[in-house]
């Protein structure tokens, strides 16, 4: 922990710092631009002694004879002294008015609550004072606007658009006009006088029509007759024709035939002569055949011969190898009779080394049976003993699980007794809960019948209060009803006068609409016939 303390002309004081504010505002003017000492200042300096310090302000004075103020710092490791200039080394003092400095000394004062309020409610009482004035302003303003345009004539673009709103008021007036039943009903009549008027036009239009399809059928009629008398010409020329053409053909055709007959009798020939020629050389063949069947026979005789000798070689080769055979068979039955001797001593030899084999197993076999039954009682005497051992361990057993069984029974008992009594307490426990519990209920029944009943005295109170109101307002209303009932006369009055000006706006309308029709070239009588089912008034017609 540091320790500062100020030494000044060998004796220590003590700063203490006071809280101005939680905040900080600073007036930036405080503060001035260094400035920078001309040349004449510098040698000035230097002519004086050099010894000022350089960033020396000239506003401020000269404290050379005061001593400065030394400031020591003691922490954990070391003892400093700091030596306080006594002139402001930076140069930026600030010399400034008194009026400035009150600015910056009432900007620098913390307001209380009280302060601010009065404040805030001087601003907002010069904010509205400032826009009435504005709203005043502005009232005159347009005053002086209305008043104006008052007085002044209309110019072309305020006379075209009274012109057109006054357009635009007429036709609304007159679409709305329309939508009456009155005037409706008569676009229905002239609609469907109209329609007559379409309907005995497209008769007329279809008789015409009627007409002038008669006298074209007609027309077309008489040509169709003469086509079709030029079209029985025609047939029976073409007739004619082909009558001349099939006899021509007929002739042609007999002709054809006897052409047929004479080249079938010259191909008959023909194939006559083919015939012949055809057997000649079938002779000529034969002769051939038989020739070449000679000479055959002679061949297959010559081949037998060869056959033959053949065969006679074969005999002799067959001959010469059956010999051969014989001595191989011969050979043969030697070895094998060689070959059995051998193999009969070789089995005798067998024979006997089996006999013998038999006899050493046999030995061998009786001295396994005497050291098996040797085995056999030893086995049997070390079962006994097992047996006996594993009775003995049986017996242990059984007597350590009934001791456990006892151990765990007398548990059970005692933890039994226990379950009990805790279920008793848990039950003299629920039964407490239970009673103050049902105290509990029982009290707020009794609250409740209490409060019911207060309530019911309250809506009792609130009921005999809501009937003087209720009489109350059947007065104002029975008061009203009658200003109604004269506002109702009044408003008779002027509705009957609206009836008569709006039959006679319907009455011109019809009487337009009438007049539109004839313009339209509509005939008379559905003029007519529409004028006396409006009933038109008199006046108007004339």
């Amino acid at each position: 922990m540091s320790v500062i303390s100020s030494v000044h002309s060998g004796s220590s004081r003590s700063r203490r710092y006071r809280t101005r504010a939680y905040t900080s505002q600073v007036d930036e003017t405080l503060f001035a631009t260094p400035k920078k000492l001309s040349a004449s200042d510098n040698q000035g300096s230097k002519a004086q002694g050099g010894s000022a310090p350089r960033g020396l302000s000239h506003s401020a004075p000269n404290r050379r004879t005061q001593k400065p103020e030394i400031v020591r710092i003691i922490t954990k490791d070391l003892i400093r002294d700091l030596r306080i200039p006594s002139e402001d080394p930076s140069g930026l003092s600030v010399i400034m008015c008194p009026q400035e400095f009150q600015r910056i000394t009432s900007a620098s004062r913390v307001l209380t609550a009280e302060e601010k309020e009065a404040e805030l409610a001087a601003k907002t009482r010069k904010r509205e004072a400032a826009i009435e004035a504005v709203e005043d302003r502005k009232a005159r303003l347009r005053q002086a606007d209305f008043s104006r345009m008052r007085n002044a004539g209309l110019s072309e673009l305020e006379a075209e658009a009274r012109d057109k709103a006054q357009y635009l008021l007429e036709k609304a007036n007159a679409l709305r006009m329309e939508q009456e039943d009155e005037i409706k009903h008569t676009n229905e009549l002239i609609l469907g006088s109209q329609c007559h008027a379409i309907r005995d036009t497209q008769i007329l239009e279809k008789k015409q029509i009627l007409s002038e399809l008669q006298e074209e059928e007609k027309r077309l009629d008489a040509m169709m007759e003469v086509e079709r008398r030029r079209a029985i010409k025609m047939q029976e020329e073409i007739d004619e024709m082909r009558k001349q053409q099939r006899i021509e053909g007929k002739v042609q055709i007999i002709q054809q035939m006897a052409e047929r007959q004479e080249e079938r009798l010259l191909n008959e020939q023909f194939k006559e002569q083919e015939g012949q020629q055809v057997l000649d050389k079938l002779d000529q063949l034969q002769v051939e055949e038989m020739e070449i069947l000679q000479k055959k026979w002679e061949e297959q005789r010559q081949m037998q011969r060869e056959i033959q000798q053949i065969n006679e070689a074969n005999l002799r080769a067959k001959e010469r190898k059956k010999e051969e055979e014989r001595l191989a068979d011969l050979h043969a039955l030697e070895y094998t009779r060689k070959k059995l001797e051998r193999e009969a001593e070789y089995e005798a030899e067998q024979e006997r080394i089996r006999k013998k084999k038999e006899q050493d197993v046999a030995r061998l076999r009786a001295l396994q049976e005497r050291d098996r039954d040797h085995q056999a009682e030893q086995d049997a005497l070390r079962a006994r003993r097992n047996q006996e051992a594993a009775e003995r361990e049986w017996r242990r057993k059984e007597k350590q699980d009934a001791l456990n069984k006892a151990k765990e029974d007398e548990a059970l008992t005692r933890d039994r007794l226990q379950q009990v009594a805790h279920k008793e307490h848990l039950l003299s426990v629920q039964a407490g809960r239970e009673r103050s519990e049902f105290d509990r209920v029982l009290r707020a029944l009794e609250k409740s019948i209490a409060h019911d009943k207060e309530k019911e005295e309250k809506s009792q109170w609130e009921r005999f209060h809501n009937a003087d109101g209720l009489r109350q307002q059947i007065r104002e209303r029975e008061a009203q009803a009658i200003e109604n009932r004269r506002e109702n006369f009044r408003g008779g009055e002027r509705l009957n006068q609206e009836a008569r000006d709006r039959r006679a706006r319907l009455d011109e309308i019809k009487f337009k609409k009438l007049t539109e029709l004839r313009e339209a070239g509509l005939p008379e009588k559905y003029c007519k016939e529409v004028e006396r089912k409006i009933h038109v008034l008199p006046t108007l017609a004339n």
